[in-house]
């Protein structure tokens, strides 16, 4: 674990370019010092002064409030000053250097945040919602981290991780004192214990994967044969000509990815070239690059010409999908019609025209029921993919567990097991992690957080 620095930092916390005001913000021992001697008086506590900011020589270099959080009390919990002046690059870049001058360095990415998790104003989740939030690309997605941030998500993940204490307390008592001769596989107060630890499980792990796609996005990859129509539902979704739309098959042979809001959900559209055998090098290249997509997506748009596509040829389609990845078949092409019998006899399907946009309001609905915004909303948290991944761990050790305990009555092994569950949720908050996991996530951040 890296230790607190005692050395102050400066950094402009304000988004570049020309504004009303920025800010420009300063943390560690030096501060009260540093505004001795930019503004010729001791900072006050917690309030707003009007000051002159003046460099080496006297001259004013702009004018503004100074607010200064005496330490451990501000975000950071070191002396905290922020400098709010006028809202130019020019200015700003003058009082930063000024700053410098007196002893301060430039802040990295995210340490002002990095600073408030080693001195235990945040946990590792809270910091990650700091940066969520700025991030934030719809009203959900901006509340959802704002519960973050607020400790809902490290509340119930400590409220896990208290529930398979209780449980590791419980076997380890009776693997300490076998004297009472506890069978493992009767005892009603253990089994509760587990399926209650398994219920908070599936509760966390939902509400995090709920929490992920609104900070990152829900991933959907539009793929289907050349000529289907994928190109102009594209540009039908995004409303917008984004994608070029001709009738020679193989016109899109790269990635095309545009961003839209269903519900409040934002979605990663992602166009594809069309699934085919080809000796074309270039298009060839467009398939593989389409089936990594496929790959990584979180929702296919299987779209095909419903005109002339048969039920073979779905299936064939289907089969073209990595395994266990939900889908959504488009038949395309409204306007022209449907072969008799096609559309009852194919699961997930949604009629459309993309020329017409008949259809494209169930298509929409179907891509919010895909994406979990049936769910409540006021309960969701934002999550990353680090976050899934843990708790993924962790289910996997509780498993584990509970095979060795029904298969063998090893309640060694049970017990074992739920230590290193215990210990990949502690990552999740940053009670367990390591300095690269820190540098990795902090790095993301914008310099002044």
């Amino acid at each position: 674990m890296v230790s607190p620095a005692r050395d102050t930092i400066a950094a402009i916390a304000t988004p570049p370019g020309r504004g009303g005001i920025a800010i420009v913000r300063v943390s560690g021992p030096a501060a009260p010092a540093i505004v001795r001697a930019v503004t010729g008086r001791a900072p006050v506590p917690r309030r707003a002064v009007f000051s002159r900011f003046r460099d080496a020589t006297g001259e004013p270099l702009d004018e503004g409030l100074v607010v200064y959080f005496p330490a451990p009390a501000s975000f950071t919990g070191e002396d905290v000053v922020e400098f709010q002046g006028h809202g130019s690059p020019v200015i700003c870049d003058l009082l930063l250097a000024r700053l410098l001058e007196l002893g301060t360095r430039l802040a990295e990415p995210g340490e002002f945040s990095l600073r408030a998790f080693l001195n235990d104003r945040i946990d590792l989740v809270q910091a990650e919602a700091i940066a969520d939030l700025v991030a934030s690309r719809s009203v959900q997605a901006a509340r959802a981290a704002l519960r973050s941030l607020d400790g809902e998500f490290s509340r119930q993940v400590h409220a896990l991780v208290a529930a398979l204490t209780r449980v590791r307390v419980y076997v380890e008592a009776a693997i300490d004192f076998p004297d009472e001769e506890l069978d493992f596989l009767d005892d009603a107060a253990l089994r509760e214990g587990l399926a209650g630890v398994q219920r908070r499980f599936d509760a966390l792990a939902a509400a995090v994967r709920q929490g992920r796609l609104l900070a990152e996005g829900f991933s959907v990859v539009i793929a289907g044969p050349p000529n289907a129509g994928k190109s102009s539902l594209l540009n039908a979704l995004a409303g917008s000509d984004a994608a070029i739309v001709t009738p020679v098959a193989g016109t899109t042979r790269d990635i095309l990815r545009e961003q839209i809001l269903i519900g409040g959900m934002p979605l990663n559209i992602v166009d594809t070239a069309g699934l085919r055998d080809t000796s074309d090098v270039v298009e060839r290249e467009g398939v593989r690059r389409a089936r990594g997509e496929l790959a990584r997506a979180d929702h296919a748009l299987l779209v095909v010409d419903g005109s002339t596509t048969d039920d073979a040829e779905c299936a064939a389609l289907r089969a073209e999908l990595p395994e266990g990845l939900a889908y959504t078949l488009v038949l395309n092409k409204l306007d022209l019609g449907h072969p008799p019998g096609l559309e009852p006899r194919c699961a997930n399907t949604v009629a459309v025209s993309a020329l017409t946009g008949a259809g494209l309001e169930g298509l929409r609905t179907a891509l919010a029921e895909a994406a979990g915004l049936g769910e409540d909303a006021t309960t969701t948290i934002t999550a990353r993919r680090r976050h899934l991944d843990a708790l993924a761990r962790a289910r996997g050790h509780l498993d584990e567990g509970l095979h060795q305990l029904e298969a063998f009555r090893a309640g060694e092994l049970l017990a074992e097991e739920l230590r290193l569950a215990q210990v990949e949720l502690g990552a999740v908050t940053g009670e367990v992690t390591s300095d690269d996991l820190l540098g990795e996530i902090f790095s993301s951040f914008c310099i002044g957080k």
